[in-house]
């Protein structure tokens, strides 16, 4: 099978509420199996019970939002503020950066990936330290 509609019929499954896809062409069988982590809620039927009147829940305290832009990481792998471990990180919090100048570097599969500036302005917070591991989306600089 082509390596297109392989990729189309994961699509297909991910996107869609069906949890099992086989199908057959030729000689051919493939058969995918959307898998989740989740647990499934289980009700019961219980007796109502009367409780006493109480205050509401306080809600609970997000830490707060950074203000600016935030750039996130566009892969999942190690992020590293300099080019080598023994200079200079590319940038430092109150330096001012234009867009288009790097920032970090991000290694995925042995492959060093400079993460470039997409606005121009100060970085006011530099989210993740030297050497951490990094997920898609993860806000790693905050530019004001």
């Amino acid at each position: 099978m082509d390596l297109r509609k392989l990729k189309t019929l994961i699509d297909l499954v991910s996107e869609s509420g069906i949890a099992e896809l086989e199908i057959t062409e030729g000689e051919g069988k493939v058969r995918i199996v959307k898998f989740s982590q989740t647990v499934q809620p289980v009700a019961y039927a219980t007796a109502p019970v009367q409780a006493p009147a109480a205050a509401a829940p306080a809600a609970p305290v997000a830490p707060p939002a950074p203000v600016g832009h935030t750039v996130k990481a566009p892969m999942v792998g190690t992020f590293y503020r300099s080019a080598n471990p023994g200079s200079a990180p590319f940038v430092e919090i109150g330096q001012a950066v234009k867009e288009g100048e790097p920032l970090c570097i991000i290694e995925a599969m042995k492959l060093l990936n400079e993460i470039e500036a997409d606005k121009s302005g100060i970085i006011k917070e530099i989210l993740v330290e030297n050497g951490e591991p990094v997920e898609y989306g993860q806000p790693l600089f905050v530019i004001a």
